[in-house]
Order: C-alpha cells, then structure tokens, then sequence
C-alpha cells in the first residue's frame, strides 16, 4: 500500500510541527495555563507583549502612566501654572534565541518512519519548553535563580537577552513569622502561616499611590472580580497544612468551597482561596539554603502577584509562529536530527521612580522551609 511520507525539513512539516509544538508547550506550562494573557491591556501576572510577534526588532519598551499626586486648586484661586506634567515610567524587555535538540539516532531511523520520530521529538521538546519557560518565570519574578536541584538551568544562572534579574526591594518583600531580613529568618518560628498572607494582602491593598511615587499593586480581573494569587513552594503549603489552629488552613478549605469562577484558569488546581487571594502551589519557587544569621537555614520564595507582576515578548522565527522547527539528516543520512527554536524574552516589571527601581506587580513573600 502507499504511503505519504513528508520528507526531512519539508515546509508543510515545518509549518505544522512548530504550531503543534507551540500548543502543547502552552498546555504543559504551569503559568501559561493559569496566569498570561496577550496584550498590554491584559490583567493578568503575566502579560505577553505582541508588538515583536512579526514586526522587527529586538526589544519592546512599555509605560506606567503614574497617579496624578496635585492638591486641588480651590474656589477662585488661579489653576494656570499649576497644572501637573503627566509622569511616566519605562521598563524594556528584550528577546533572543534559544535551541532545543533531539538527535534521534541512527536505529530510529531504520525503525521507525519519520512521522514517528517528530512525534516522539515533539513529546520530548514540547516538556523541555514548558520546563525552560517555568523555570525562566520563577526566576525573573524571584530575582533569583536559588538552588532548586531540579532545575534545568544551572546554578549561577544570571538571566537572559539582557534581562537582568532584579532583587526584591523594600517595598515588595515581606518575610514569615517575625524575621524583618532575610539573615535572620527562624528556622521553626518564620514559616509560612496565613498571617504573611494578612500582611500581604493589607500592604497590597494600602502600599503605594498619589504622592508617595510607589506604584499600587493592581488585582488581577476574572469574570469582572479582583483577586490577587499567591504561588507558594510545596513545603510553605506543608508548614502551611500544619496551621490547624482556628485561622489556619482548615478556614482556607471552606472559604474554597464558596469560591466564585472555580472554572477560570487561575483556580486550577488552586489549594484555596482567603480573604481574595487564590493560593496555589508548585515545586519549582525558588529556594535557597542560606537565610537566617547562620547563613544555613532553608527557605522558598512565595511569590504574591498582582497584575503585570512580569511581561513577555516573543519574535516570529520567520514562519509567523513563535516555534521553529528544523530537521536535518547526519552520517550520510542515517542519522535525523530535529531542532526547536523560538525568540523570546521574560522580565519582571520594575520602573525607575524618584523613590528608586521598584517592582510593580510582585510582592516576594520569604519564609523557612523544613524539608524531610
């Protein structure tokens, strides 16, 4: 019987692998599923900035328009000369490229047939993507790359495409239990509780605005309701379990029960929901394994985002989808190879104000950790 074989590096293979690969990444992606939408307009912790998906260039600069902070002019007294300049705040994110290969060896070949093998290549990449956009996210929104053992960045990692990593300032880091820095974190007494989610929340509901030059935590918007979501590392949601006192984690479970749009994105698979701030958690927050005055104390990086917490940018390869796909035949032709590439780039949002660089959507929320 015949058969239709698209060869190696075919345009028509190309153009549907690299859509199939972007789909799939963006299935398997823990924050692409729950937490990005697409424009500047979006409310969402992750904004995905489309002004590069086909235009060139290799950076996209973007505003905050700030609060009026004037005194109103009264009664009959003259407003001219008075009038407030509108006062905006810059931040730029850059993109560049990053490959992914499978060499899928010379038995494969013999073995299997071609529709096979970008099956399998695409399986194996498309987890590879999701884990490298993941890992890229915790990060930038961390300003720290921590000691996670599974990641698949190394130790040392300092960002990417001139994105520099930026640390947590004054105004967007709060730290468990009674420690106040992150050198004098409590191994027992500074773990995660719902009381850091209290302060957060409150700081996020009363920090910033008119003339102080600190920018409000805006909420997230779903179905036309505010929230803010809180992603904590999986042993913060243990220490957290652990609170059974009357406050703790049991009242989290039934404010659950009666949480609105359970069905949207951002409640998926979420622990809870208390006083409006969806809790979720995962494993790869950044942790490290040098807090408290000994320098020896383990602790994760919960991160409380608000809308525009980070952005991202990707640049069309040349095929109008934000994939590329290449395969190319070795030793003769025995051996196919199948490369991924996509141009992109991620940044926490942070503006210069006259009050210094501060983050805009995140507050960075650091406590002990006690792994077993």
């Amino acid at each position: 019987m015949a058969r239709t074989i698209i060869g190696v590096n075919d345009p028509k293979a190309v153009k549907r692998w690299s859509g199939a690969l972007a789909l799939d990444m963006s299935q398997k992606s823990y924050f692409n599923q729950r937490f990005m939408g697409r424009g500047p307009t979006a409310q969402t912790p992750i904004q995905i900035l489309t002004d590069l998906d086909s235009d060139a260039g290799e950076s996209i600069s973007y505003d905050l328009l700030a609060e009026l902070k004037m005194a109103p002019v009264e009664g009959e007294d003259i407003l001219e000369g008075k009038e407030e300049q509108q006062r905006f705040y810059t931040d730029v994110v850059f993109i560049d490229q990053a490959r992914c290969g499978v060499n899928t060896g010379g038995a494969m070949t013999r073995k299997r047939t071609l529709h096979d093998l970008r099956a399998r290549a695409k399986m194996q990449q498309s987890s590879w993507w999701a884990r490298l956009m993941d890992e890229i996210c915790f990060i930038y929104l961390s300003g720290a790359r921590g000691i996670n053992p599974n990641y698949i960045l190394p130790l040392g990692y300092t960002g990417r495409a001139d994105n520099a990593l930026t640390a947590p300032d004054q105004y967007h880091q709060l730290y468990g239990g009674t420690g106040t820095a992150f050198n004098n974190i409590d191994p027992a007494a500074d773990l995660m509780d719902l009381r850091i989610i209290d302060r957060a929340k409150s700081k996020a509901d009363s920090q910033g605005g008119g003339a102080t030059n600190v920018p409000v935590l805006q909420p997230v918007m779903f179905n036309g309701n505010e929230t803010f979501v809180l992603v904590m590392h999986t042993w913060q949601e243990d220490a957290l379990r652990g609170g059974t006192a009357a406050g703790q984690y049991l009242d989290i479970q039934k404010a659950a029960a009666a949480a609105q749009g359970a069905n949207n994105p951002i409640f998926k698979n979420a622990l809870g929901m208390y006083r409006g701030v969806v809790l979720h958690s995962h494993r790869n927050v950044v942790t490290f394994n040098n807090a408290g005055a000994a320098g020896n104390v383990n602790a994760a990086r919960a991160l409380f985002m608000g809308a525009q917490a980070a952005v991202m940018a990707f640049g069309s390869p040349g095929n109008n989808l934000r994939f590329d796909w290449h395969e190319e035949t070795r030793d003769n032709g025995d051996k196919v190879v199948i490369t991924t590439s996509s141009i992109f780039g991620v940044k926490k949002t942070t503006f210069d104000t006259p009050a210094g660089a501060l983050d805009f959507g995140v507050f960075s929320l650091d406590t002990a950790v006690t792994p077993s």
